[in-house]
């Protein structure tokens, strides 16, 4: 079997801190890189590409909406033009910074309330999907596994990889525990890694209730904030081996061959 680990990295912002990622990129294999909207900027995401490439590490671009003030976390109503022109431009800002150090954009993934909404909302999701073919057809579409992302992606014909997160717990119907709730988040590193193990091999989701539901998992996402992120992502890659796993970029997984 095979897997990817990835991780979201070069939101330098008041909000969030890099001083992980040299660490993470050591650790997971496709780095999800700020494009200067929710965070980030151009030395920064230059450094994140450098650091990548030299660990083999394939890179994509991670939109938001344009609002470093509350890092991307807030929902906002656009129209599907300024949304697709989002899009496109974000994927154009890394792209161009990428082809510079000579290493390619390889994928797509939302951040934040984008990504939230458009979990949830087909028409959001086949805008974002419409525009990322608009800007290169050939990358893939990272989404939460079940989303409508996952389906408007498919539908529209784009290498759609399935993802899920490594310290979040999820509700019965398959969406996560709100970070309102006390339950949102598993900040144990050993809880963590079991909690992908049982998800990669049974292919399910772990449902905080004890549910699970069939799904596809390509990837597992870990997060680079907290006390316990290195460790966290460190366990569940070492776990994941250690269980017969594959680890590969996304772009070197069999089914995107």
């Amino acid at each position: 079997m095979e897997i990817n680990i990835n991780c979201d990295l070069g939101e330098s912002s008041k909000l969030h801190s890099t001083k992980n990622d040299p660490l993470l990129l050591e650790i997971v294999n496709s780095a999800n890189i700020a494009c200067g909207y929710h965070a980030g900027d151009k030395p920064t995401m230059e450094k994140t590409i450098e650091i990548s490439k030299k660990n083999n590490v394939s890179i994509g671009a991670h939109p938001s909406f344009n609002d470093q003030e509350n890092f991307g976390r807030k929902k906002l109503d656009l129209p599907a033009k300024e949304i697709k022109k989002l899009i496109i431009d974000q994927i154009n800002i890394l792209t161009d910074i990428a082809s510079n150090k000579e290493i390619k954009v390889t994928h797509v993934k939302p951040h934040g309330a984008l990504n939230n909404m458009a979990c949830e909302n087909y028409d959001l999701a086949k805008t974002i999907s419409e525009s990322i073919i608009e800007a290169n057809k050939d990358l893939i579409f990272l989404v939460p596994t079940g989303s409508q992302m996952e389906k408007a992606g498919k539908k529209l014909g784009l290498k759609v990889a399935a993802e899920i997160f490594a310290d979040r717990n999820y509700e019965d119907d398959g969406n996560l525990v709100s970070r309102k709730k006390s339950n949102a988040m598993i900040t144990d590193p050993e809880i963590a890694k079991k909690h992908v193990i049982k998800m990669v091999e049974t292919q399910a989701l772990n449902c905080y209730s004890g549910k699970q539901i069939p799904c596809d998992i390509d990837s597992v996402c870990v997060h680079g904030d907290g006390k316990t992120a290195v460790l966290t992502a460190k366990k569940i890659k070492d776990g994941l081996i250690k269980s017969g796993v594959t680890l590969r970029p996304l772009d070197k997984l069999k089914k995107f061959l």
